[in-house]
């Protein structure tokens, strides 16, 4: 079955660089992307623009992302794929309970991102497969 709409990807990252960076990476793979730059921001994006995943760091500002998973759980099934630095079992779990999918500890090479995010758009059947572009990933080995 086509999809009419593309992918869409919400990042939330306080990061200005992070988002420009995750931005560019994941529109070159075929996505539609969304990015903000506060949690409280991303939690009415995720309502507004009903993306297909998230993509949430966990230490921001304004609200953490736990706060976010548990924010948009109320509401909102979408996959949320947390993103890093944060290496600790027992945060990760935690995390994990509080309503994400997924946790990739930065630094994670892109491939692996976007291997996570299609399989989880697998899981909900949002994968828009025509509009997926085969990249070389040699050529965008960066290390988010």
């Amino acid at each position: 079955m086509e999809k009419s709409m593309s992918t869409r990807i919400l990042v939330i990252d306080d990061d200005l660089a992070i988002t420009e960076l995750m931005g560019i990476l994941l529109k070159t793979y075929g996505f539609e992307v969304f990015t903000t730059n506060t949690s409280v921001e991303g939690v009415k994006l995720v309502e507004e623009k009903r993306p297909s995943v998230v993509l949430l760091d966990l230490m921001m500002p304004d609200m953490d992302g736990w706060q976010v998973c548990k924010a948009v759980r109320k509401f909102s099934k979408v996959p949320i794929l947390i993103h890093s630095a944060i290496n600790d079992p027992g945060m990760v779990a935690s995390v994990l309970d509080a309503g994400a999918d997924g946790f990739l500890v930065k630094p994670v090479p892109s491939s692996v991102i976007v291997a996570h995010i299609r399989k989880m758009v697998r899981r909900t059947g949002e994968l828009d497969t025509s509009e997926l572009k085969n990249i070389n990933t040699q050529s965008l080995r960066s290390q988010l």
